[in-house]
């Protein structure tokens, strides 16, 4: 049913708790699964260019932990995962990988880090299934 699925982590625990459930899809499936972090691009109005590259560094080093512990649970489940990182705006980003990649299944976390971020302005995992051009597993 699922040839190959995308799975968008941001590194918090609810976007490894989706990476274990498209695992187990993936597997059962026998689909190619993708995972895709995205750093997003500050808003560079009012800061500082040493603190921008700061910040760029700490979110190289937080995917790369990121990135790897995907690979352990990947390997340990037996299913291949290609990992892709890119920089933008996660919501808008992700549903564009998924269509570029003409992927049957995304599968995201309920939640994220930006908890303020969702409460304020709306939640990632909302928009993106309001997006999506194929079905949205999410996971709480």
């Amino acid at each position: 049913m699922f040839n190959k699925i995308l799975h968008a982590n941001d590194g918090s625990e609810h976007a490894f708790h989706a990476l274990s459930l498209a695992l187990t899809v993936a597997k059962q499936n026998q689909a190619d699964l993708h995972m895709v972090c995205v750093k997003e691009i500050p808003n560079l109005a009012g800061e500082l260019a040493g603190e921008a590259s700061e910040t760029a560094e700490t979110e190289a080093h937080r995917f790369h932990d990121v990135i790897q512990r995907a690979r352990a649970m990947a390997e340990e489940s037996q299913v291949p995962l290609h990992a892709h990182v890119m920089a933008g705006r996660p919501a808008r980003d992700i549903v564009a990988l998924a269509a570029g990649f003409n992927a049957d299944l995304l599968v995201i976390g309920a939640k994220g880090h930006s908890a303020l971020y969702e409460r304020m302005i709306g939640s990632r995992a909302n928009r993106i299934m309001q997006r999506s051009p194929c079905p949205v597993l999410v996971a709480k």
